[in-house]
């Protein structure tokens, strides 16, 4: 069964200039007959083809925002990140009275949840009855990454879910005691920095399904947000500097610890522990799960990596520069309390709770085989190794595929040949050509 993902290609856009096909770190991507083309098996959802397709062919597939009337009661889970898109904002009360504006009835920050899972992990790293390093799912390409290429590592994956997971459970939880409704009447949604958090709701890892209904852009409720936020900037300097009657308080806002998890290294400054690795970058995040495979990094006890350069500041979806977001986010996180997590009520409430526990246990997914026939595979290989070495060994990528290698598996898969490198074309036309010269003369003389 082929994995649904929320990165698509527009055809009608695309004109197969290979960009993309040389920055996908799983080689998820080929060009063939002059469009791009995802191998479903092998894509993780970094958003890396997001960020170099020139011609924006590349899109994420999100919720649209008409689905607000698809429940009686609509719940919002900001992302830590989002704070630090607007320059003039300056509390986070400002931004959740410009999301109540838009129609949601409750809000619950992921920084809180955040902050659930930073005490969780702190008691498990306490605990010592880790697989060590123990790396973080926060970034939920982090566990898609592991079980197709890392499967020695699967055990050293976090058994908490994302901050996102836990925010969408505790908010469908705390909002249905507090309304005294059904939670299906509740629905969830996420304003997201990246494609990858609508994958984890169509086809999500290691639960049975993901209890937040859909995923908007930030981009695409940047300028709605925006515009809410100047009138009601607007309102209250009509009103003399008075606050507006309907205030952007929520029932359990997040401190600065929650907020700082939108940079790298912010969810390990929350657990608290000084033997951690924070990576960015996904290029980077594969060397450093090179490191570990390899039995290097032996004294960590975690490992917070993001696919994102810099972090969830640096998603695919935001509308910020990241370093700009970076050095806002510092800013207002300085500007909350740093709550005592081991001690603070709402956060004991669910520290030990299943709800923030992965339902299933993760599962390799092979998608570098050749045959599931084992004499097969090894005739393929073999025949693959042979190609490879008839290649030039450049990887231009003009074949359509993102280096040599791939092009001599996908021949042997029946999905290339031999003549889509550009230089064994060349070759071929000079001796074709040279052979109806040949024969042209032979011609002429007789």
């Amino acid at each position: 069964m082929l994995q649904k993902h929320s990165v698509r290609i527009d055809r009608r856009i695309c004109v197969g200039c290979t960009n993309c096909i040389k920055c996908c770190p799983t080689e998820a991507i080929r060009v063939q007959r002059g469009r791009a083309k995802i191998l479903e098996e092998r894509c993780i959802d970094c958003g890396e083809c997001l960020r170099s397709c020139p011609h924006h062919a590349m899109v994420a597939v999100t919720t649209p925002v008409g689905e607000l009337d698809l429940f009686p009661y609509n719940i919002v889970i900001p992302c830590t990140s989002l704070y630090s898109q607007f320059k003039t904002l300056a509390t986070s009360d400002q931004l959740n009275e410009a999301l109540y504006g838009l129609g949601f009835d409750f809000i619950y920050e992921e920084a809180r949840g955040a902050e659930i899972e930073a005490e969780a992990l702190r008691i498990l790293l306490r605990s010592g009855e880790a697989n060590f390093p123990v790396l973080s799912c926060n970034c939920p390409v982090i566990p898609r990454l592991v079980t197709k290429l890392y499967h020695n590592l699967i055990d050293n994956l976090s058994p908490f879910v994302s901050a996102t997971e836990i925010s969408a459970r505790v908010a469908k939880e705390e909002f249905s005691q507090m309304m005294q409704v059904d939670k299906k009447e509740i629905g969830c949604y996420y304003i997201a920095p990246c494609a990858a958090r609508m994958t984890n709701i169509k086809n999500p890892m290691g639960i049975k399904h993901s209890d937040v209904d859909g995923v908007f852009s930030m981009r695409e409720l940047y300028l709605r947000i925006k515009e809410s936020l100047a009138q009601n900037a607007a309102r209250r300097k009509d009103k003399g500097g008075l606050p507006d009657t309907r205030d952007g308080k929520v029932a359990f806002p997040a401190g600065a610890y929650g907020v700082g998890t939108a940079v790298v290294g912010g969810l390990s400054a929350a657990v608290g522990t000084e033997h951690y690795l924070a990576v960015d970058g996904i290029y980077n995040t594969v060397q450093c799960l090179e490191e570990i495979d390899n039995e290097r990094l032996r004294k960590l006890l975690l490992v917070e990596a993001s696919a994102c350069n810099g972090g969830c500041v640096g998603g695919p979806l935001l509308f910020e520069n990241q370093f700009v977001a970076k050095n806002r986010n510092r800013r207002f996180a300085n500007s909350l309390p740093r709550y005592d997590l081991e001690h603070d009520e709402h956060v004991r409430k669910y520290v030990d709770s299943p709800m923030i526990r992965y339902d299933m246990p993760f599962a390799p997914q092979w998608v570098m085989t050749l045959s599931d026939d084992v004499g097969e595979a090894m005739r393929m290989m073999d025949k693959m190794e042979g190609i490879v070495r008839s290649l030039p060994g450049i990887d231009c990528g003009s074949c359509g595929s993102p280096s040599c290698r791939t092009l001599a598996e996908d021949i042997v898969r029946g999905q290339a040949v031999e003549m889509d490198c550009i230089f064994k074309l060349r070759d071929k036309l000079r001796i074709l050509a040279q052979e109806m010269a040949d024969l042209a003369s032979a011609e002429k003389r007789g």
